[in-house]
């Protein structure tokens, strides 16, 4: 049995494990990388084994790092099925004609005002490569064991995160491969706590949060501060995020808020394409979150849904008091740009981060301080206000790390420490030999291992 670490190795993103077992090729997880260009350049890279000869990838979760590369890897001659939970199916679509339609905005954009480096830019992929994806997407069950092909087995164990993610447990060769995907925490705003693993031979870890834990703070109370304090400037507020699961934590405690009194009457706006798709998702799936259905719905009331870029423009063109919740969760790309082109000049403006930011990502530039900010080949001047709430990341910190793995039976002969930068994944790796005992290793992109 070989593993060959593809992406998300000492980096957070591009989310790739091959797995080659009796002749069979299996690859968890299909992501992008996003971040500094030289791993944003890998996108554009053939796989080191050619698609067509892997037969089966197994998908944790639909966010874009996890999913993303889909469209490339179908449109390279893979033909065989992607496994998943059905609520990831259904946010999987969403993500990648997401990433398409922004793909194809911002290379229309960039060959209209000429800022490429290309004589002429050209999307990764496009929206009906993306489409071409959805034949290939197959249902599993959370909690069951299926066989796939040759005395292999899968099971999928929810993990938090967002609306449908799992962990996955593989079962071949008599051995039991245990790939977290990412943890979400315990106490969630809106998903349950993650299902911990009981049994594992070998477990591949993500360590975004390997080095620090989640401050003990109330992230609705700072919300509440950050919006009173802007509005009181007729200031808007721009949040970056993920239009899917952490968009929806947010619009949860902005409602909460709101019946409360505790922050005004203003426009509160979903900029994202997939903004009425995402609320779907929670609908059609009420058993994988704490909301019900008629909350759902009520939260949806409150909210401004602007799916057509025009809808944005006319947004951005208010200059009223608003907060506007915009994709992409670390600045990379999407509606949120035009907000920051617009806003981020202007000191009345606040921008909450609320999750993790990639090295290299704008999102991180701006929690580090950037005096200035690039955005379609232009500088733009940082004046506005820069916070982060970190009580609402969507993954777990060291300690939900640690917990995670605190009810397997035996020691795994190994934990793989994948999906985070050097220092979070070595700090982990230490945490880990100094509670368990277990041995760790922190693998390098591209790195093999024969079992």
């Amino acid at each position: 049995m070989r593993i060959k670490f593809i992406g998300a190795a000492g980096t957070v993103t591009g989310s790739k494990t091959l797995v080659e077992s009796n002749g069979i090729r299996i690859l968890i997880d299909c992501g992008l990388f996003q971040g500094i260009k030289p791993l944003r350049e890998l996108n554009w890279d053939l796989l080191p084994v050619s698609a067509s000869t892997i037969d089966l990838v197994l998908l944790t979760h639909g966010h874009l790092d996890h999913c993303g590369w889909l469209p490339r890897l179908v449109n390279q001659g893979f033909r065989g099925k992607i496994y998943c939970t059905s609520p990831t199916i259904e946010i999987t679509k969403l993500i990648m004609v997401d990433s398409a339609k922004i793909q194809e905005e911002d290379a229309k954009k960039a060959n209209e005002e000429n800022c490429s480096k290309h004589e002429i830019a050209e999307p990764l992929y496009t929206v009906e490569q993306a489409k071409k994806v959805f034949p290939f997407l197959t249902v599993v069950p959370p909690e069951t064991l299926v066989e796939l092909e040759n005395e292999i087995k899968v099971k999928f164990s929810p993990a938090g995160h967002i609306i449908g993610a799992c962990s996955i447990s593989l079962q071949l060769e008599g051995k039991n491969l245990v790939f977290s995907g990412d943890i979400g925490r315990d106490n969630d705003v809106l998903l349950y706590p993650p299902i911990k693993p009981k049994k594992a031979d070998l477990v591949f870890l993500e360590s975004t949060y390997g080095d620090r834990l989640h401050p003990d703070t109330d992230p609705k109370l700072e919300l509440e501060n950050y919006i009173n304090e802007t509005f009181k400037k007729d200031g808007t507020v721009i949040i970056p995020s993920f239009a899917v699961e952490r968009a929806q934590s947010i619009m949860f405690l902005l409602w909460e808020l709101k019946k409360e009194a505790r922050i005004p009457d203003i426009p509160y706006i979903v900029d994202s394409p997939m903004g009425v798709g995402a609320f779907e998702v929670f609908f059609n799936n009420t058993k994988w979150h704490k909301l019900s259905l008629p909350d759902c719905q009520a939260m949806s009331k409150m909210f401004i849904i602007n799916s057509d870029y025009e809808e944005t423009l006319a947004a951005i063109n208010n200059k009223g008091a608003k907060v506007v919740i915009a994709a992409s969760g670390m600045i990379t790309g999407g509606r949120v740009l035009s907000y920051l082109e617009n806003y981020i000049g202007i000191p009345e403006t606040t921008i909450i981060i609320v999750g993790y930011q990639a090295e290299g990502t704008r999102g991180r530039k701006l929690i580090e301080g950037a005096k200035s900010i690039k955005i379609f080949g232009n500088y733009y001047k940082v004046r506005a206000k820069i916070v982060e709430i970190n009580g609402l990341s969507a993954h777990g910190d060291q300690a939900d790390l640690l917990s995670w793995i605190s009810e397997l039976e035996q020691k795994p002969h190994r934990i793989f420490l994948v999906h985070g930068e050097h220092p979070a994944a070595d700090e982990l790796r230490i945490k880990i030999r100094e509670t368990y005992g277990i041995n760790c290793s922190i693998p390098f992109m591209g790195q093999e291992f024969e079992f």
